[in-house]
């Protein structure tokens, strides 16, 4: 039956020799990037702010219930915000984040996108349209350009 030997000399070995490699690769990491080109990441969010106000303050609390449809599917996005007294208002913004506690989403709870396309919107207080309007979403693109790095 073969027998395997351990030498604590090997350990000792092999860790001085990864201690060396983990010097080596930081060294490498912490060394300057000047021969890299300029690299630009770039991000693209479109989206309108929508908002109502009871500019007098005759109402108090109330619900504001907004309602934006597209126009070239025909999908409608609600979003109800509730408005405490004193303050007469609110701003919300479209297409809102899924993951924000209060999204606009459709009767399916699908989220709303911000699809190239005419949108109208209202804004309803006790069922009733009080503001309205419309706005376009365009198609957006990104350029990124690379800086050679000069010679």
């Amino acid at each position: 039956m073969p027998t395997s030997t351990f030498s604590f000399s090997s350990v000792s070995g092999l860790t001085t020799l990864l201690r060396a490699a983990g010097f080596a690769l930081a060294l490498l990491l912490l060394t300057s990037t000047a021969s890299h080109a300029q690299t630009w990441m770039v991000s693209t969010d479109t989206y309108v702010k929508l908002g109502v106000v009871d500019k007098f303050g005759q109402l108090g609390a109330y619900t504001a219930k907004f309602v934006v449809t597209n126009q070239s599917t025909g999908k409608t996005y609600m979003l109800d915000k509730q408005i405490p007294a004193g303050q007469k208002g609110v701003d919300v913004i479209f297409p809102s984040e899924p993951s924000e506690p209060d999204y606009f989403k459709s009767d399916r709870n699908e989220a709303g996108t911000a699809a190239p396309g005419r949108y109208v919107w209202e804004c309803q207080v006790s069922g009733k349209k009080v503001v309205g309007g419309f706005f376009e979403f365009e198609k957006a693109g990104n350029d990124v350009t690379v800086i050679e790095k000069r010679k």
